[in-house]
């Protein structure tokens, strides 16, 4: 996936998960995140696409100096599609390529750029949360349902995300944010394996000193296998191992996901 496919993305998810808002209604639940409303789903959403932008125009380098304050949610419900597509567009156009490759922060501290870190990122949110949206509406894509909203995933976005995923937990900066998820990981060289139908595969080792990650398939204690889509929308939690393909030690695959819960959602 390029950049530019990824910034498109971005919009386009973006405005998927407006109109599922707009869909489902403010004060609705979002079931895939049980604590949230879609108002706060929405406010979240906007607010850090935001705050990102505003990192990647000052060319933040320094964690002292992200943005304390956030942009505010509009208080009537029917601003929020502009004011998603403009949060979007804002996101999309501080990261353009030339930002790509200039110094800036990287909160998982690996091998990216900070512009890259933040560009992937933040089509995970837009992606993940569409999918909260979607559900919330009742426009799950495993339910067939009358409407025009598009909850679906790409295939190549799914697989640029699953990497994201896989990189985020195994990254330098887990341990000190979540040190009870790096421990649960590690292992004395269990393998698991995911592979997708349509884009590709990835395995992560649970060593003693880590989890690591890797493309492409090896022997393993448990392969998970599905569409991409539903791949990553099982390891983010969305969807259950029920409705992928279990392999092995479905126990293991589940301890994975168990354990590797992201702060917030």
């Amino acid at each position: 996936m390029t950049p530019e496919q990824a910034r498109r993305a971005i919009v386009e998810h973006t405005r998927r998960l407006a109109e599922s808002a707009a869909a489902a209604g403010p004060d609705a639940p979002v079931p895939t995140a049980p604590e949230w409303t879609v108002t706060n789903l929405v406010e979240h959403v906007g607010q850090t696409q935001n705050w990102v932008a505003e990192i990647i125009e000052r060319r933040i380098t320094d964690p002292t100096q992200l943005p304390t304050e956030v942009v505010a949610l509009p208080a009537d419900s029917g601003e929020w599609p502009a004011w998603l597509a403009e949060s979007a567009q804002r996101l999309v156009d501080a990261l353009e390529d030339d930002a790509l490759e200039a110094p800036v922060f990287n909160a998982a501290a690996d091998g990216r750029t900070g512009g890259q870190f933040w560009l992937t990122g933040q089509l995970n949110e837009a992606v993940v949360h569409g999918f909260d949206a979607a559900t919330a509406a009742g426009r799950s894509v495993e339910v067939e349902v009358d409407t025009d909203v598009d909850a679906d995933v790409d295939a190549d976005v799914a697989a640029a995300l699953i990497s994201n995923h896989l990189a985020m937990l195994t990254s330098p900066t887990w341990e000190v944010q979540r040190p009870e998820s790096a421990h649960a990981i590690r292992g004395e060289g269990q393998v698991l394996q995911w592979q997708a139908t349509d884009a590709g595969a990835w395995f992560v080792v649970r060593r003693p000193d880590g989890a690591t990650w890797h493309s492409g398939t090896q022997q393993a204690d448990v392969t998970i296998t599905g569409p991409a889509r539903s791949l990553l929308l099982t390891l983010t939690r969305r969807l259950p191992l029920t409705e992928v393909v279990v392999d092995g030690d479905a126990d293991l695959a589940q301890h994975w996901l168990d354990s590797t819960a992201h702060v917030s959602r």
